[in-house]
C-alpha cells in the first residue's frame, strides 16, 4: 500500500506549483467553499492513479489547489464513504497521500443529524470529539510508519484550533455549538431507538464519514480540526422523515457561517 501512495503522491507533485501545509475535507452539500479560493488548479480524481471516485451526490471528485486567505492549501470536494462499498484503506487513502504531499493540518468538514436536544437545524458544531462505531478500523493490518502502531487519541481534535475558532466566531457574531461526533456505516439515516442510544452514549451528532479519515491524520501526526452542520434532528418530538435532498439544502444554507470561519481559521 505504501508504493501506492507514493506512486499517488509523486503523480499529484509532478502537477502542483504551490507547497501548501493545509488541507480540507469538504462535506455534503458544503463543496462550494473552493468559491472562496483564488489562482485555483485542479486534479479530477479519475486522473489520480489509485484514488477511488465519490459516487455521492454533492461530493463533486475533484482536488483543488490555490489560496484560501493568504495561504496555499488543498481541497478535496469530494470525499470517499465506507457504505459506497469502499474498504476504510481506500476511505483514508487521501489522508495519507497528503501526508506525503507535506499537508500539517487538516480542516474536515460534514452534515450530521443533531441527537443533542438543544441543537437546531442549521447549526454549526465544532467537533470535540468522536466515537468509532465504524465496523472496520481505519488503522487496521500491516501499520505505516508514518505513524506508531498504536497511537494516541486522547487530543484527535487539536485544542489550541478548537479555541482559534471559538474566538473568530464570537468575533464575527457566529453562534456554534460544541461537541461529540459519532460516526457510523451508513447508508441508512438512524432509527429513533438508534438517535436515543447514540445520545445516552454521549454523542451530540450522527454521521457517516469523518472518523476514519481523523484517525489517519492523527496517526500521520497531523493536526486536526472538525466541524459540522446539524442537518436534520434525532431528538424525540423534532424527528421527521429525512433525504439527501433536505441535508444538503440545510447545508447549503449554513455554508456562509461554515466557510467565515474556515477562511479566517486558515489565514
Amino acid at each position: 500500500m505504501l508504493e501506492q501512495i507514493q506512486e499517488t503522491a509523486s503523480f499529484i507533485k509532478e502537477r502542483m506549483h504551490t507547497t501548501p501545509e493545509t488541507a480540507v475535507i469538504l462535506g455534503s452539500g458544503l463543496g462550494k467553499l473552493v468559491g472562496e479560493m483564488t489562482d485555483t488548479y485542479e486534479i479530477e480524481y479519475k486522473e489520480i492513479p489509485h484514488f477511488p471516485v465519490s459516487t455521492v451526490e454533492g461530493h463533486s471528485g475533484r482536488l483543488i489547489f490555490g489560496r484560501l486567505g493568504n495561504k496555499d492549501i488543498i481541497a478535496m470536494q469530494g470525499r470517499f464513504h465506507y457504505y459506497e462499498g469502499y474498504s476504510m484503506k481506500e476511505v483514508t487513502f487521501p489522508v495519507r497521500v497528503m501526508h506525503e504531499l507535506g499537508i500539517k493540518t487538516l480542516f474536515v468538514s460534514n452534515a450530521a443529524g443533531g441527537t443533542n436536544p438543544t441543537f437546531e437545524i442549521g447549526d454549526l458544531m465544532i467537533i470535540t470529539d468522536h466515537i468509532n462505531f465504524f465496523p472496520e478500523h481505519p488503522l487496521r493490518g500491516k501499520n505505516i510508519s508514518y505513524g506508531p502502531r498504536f497511537p494516541d487519541m486522547s487530543e484527535a481534535y487539536d485544542h489550541s484550533l478548537i479555541a482559534r475558532a471559538k474566538e473568530i466566531a464570537e468575533a464575527k457574531g457566529i453562534t456554534v455549538r460544541e461537541g461529540v461526533y459519532i460516526g457510523t456505516q451508513g447508508p441508512t439515516y438512524e432509527t429513533p431507538s438508534e438517535y436515543r442510544m447514540f445520545a445516552r452514549w454521549g454523542a451530540d451528532a450522527v454521521g457517516m464519514s469523518t472518523v476514519p479519515e481523523v484517525i489517519v491524520a492523527n496517526h500521520c501526526g497531523m493536526k486536526v480540526f472538525g466541524i459540522s452542520v446539524i442537518t436534520d434532528l434525532g431528538v424525540e418530538g423534532k424527528i421527521v422523515e429525512v433525504s439527501h435532498e433536505d441535508v444538503q439544502k440545510a447545508a447549503d444554507a449554513a455554508q456562509p457561517r461554515m466557510t467565515t470561519i474556515m477562511r479566517e481559521m486558515i489565514q
